[in-house]
């Protein structure tokens, strides 16, 4: 299982938001302090979130962003704020290995395929966002539907992947909630990175025994109640149970 330390990115810096509130930012360094923090404990890949892009400023931070792909090397997923088909393929051109569409993919589905067909499902990965067993779109505000069949229609459209986020528990360094997680590994057959909640070494274990292609460790992660290098040693080691069994 892989493990994406993230690098969520506001006005330029690196901050860690609780509840996806901008009023309610920490701001922990440079987006590239950050990156080779991370990659400095044996991260391979990184998962920026460009902050501004979701609040309305789609064009936001892309030097900062670009600065952590040409000095890391390593590969990176990116969302926040891809409302158009041309935003996709304008970080895609930048060195981005994977666009995350959230509200475009709702809004315009059409757009998974589009891009899928372009540049090749593994470029894509959609977003789903779940509270209360609903998609929420539009920086949480909208309900878009049941997070099952839009994971399903995803699929079919032609995303390679599905990052899913569990805003129920996102932020706020209380664990998990296993139950969502475990109905959309079962429901689809493409990767599922797994956000939200994630703050001690035995929630990675827990996702990890579940089959999830990878986790995204945020806030827990820059508060220090998670350590990155322990989180890989618990993933590495569920999945050598899992390969023995």
């Amino acid at each position: 299982m892989n493990v994406y330390p993230a690098v969520d990115v506001l006005d330029g810096s690196c901050v860690q938001l609780v509840q996806g509130k901008r009023d309610r930012a920490t701001v922990y360094g440079s987006p590239l302090e950050c990156a080779r923090r991370w990659i400095d404990q044996g991260a391979r890949a990184l998962h920026i979130i460009n902050l501004n892009g979701a609040f309305g400023d789609a064009a936001a931070n892309a030097a900062q962003i670009k600065e952590v792909i040409v000095e890391t090397g390593v590969e990176v997923q990116l969302g926040g704020g891809i409302r158009s088909i041309e935003d996709a393929e304008g970080w895609l051109t930048l060195g981005v290995e994977r666009v995350i569409l959230g509200t475009l993919a709702t809004r315009n589905p059409e757009s998974v395929t589009e891009l899928a067909d372009r540049h090749g499902s593994r470029a894509i990965m959609a977003s789903i966002d779940a509270r209360g067993g609903e998609v929420v779109v539009e920086g949480w505000e909208r309900s878009a539907g049941d997070y099952l069949v839009w994971a399903e229609r995803f699929e079919h459209l032609g995303a390679g992947s599905l990052l899913f986020t569990n805003v129920d528990v996102e932020g706020l360094c209380q664990g998990i909630a296993p139950e969502p997680i475990e109905h959309v590994v079962h429901r689809v057959h493409i990767p599922i990175v797994a956000a939200g909640g994630i703050s001690s070494t035995d929630d990675v274990s827990i996702l990890a025994g579940m089959g999830v292609y990878g986790i995204v460790l945020g806030s827990a992660l820059y508060s220090g109640k998670i350590d990155f290098r322990a989180a890989i040693r618990a993933a590495e080691t569920t999945d050598e149970k899992n390969r023995e069994h």
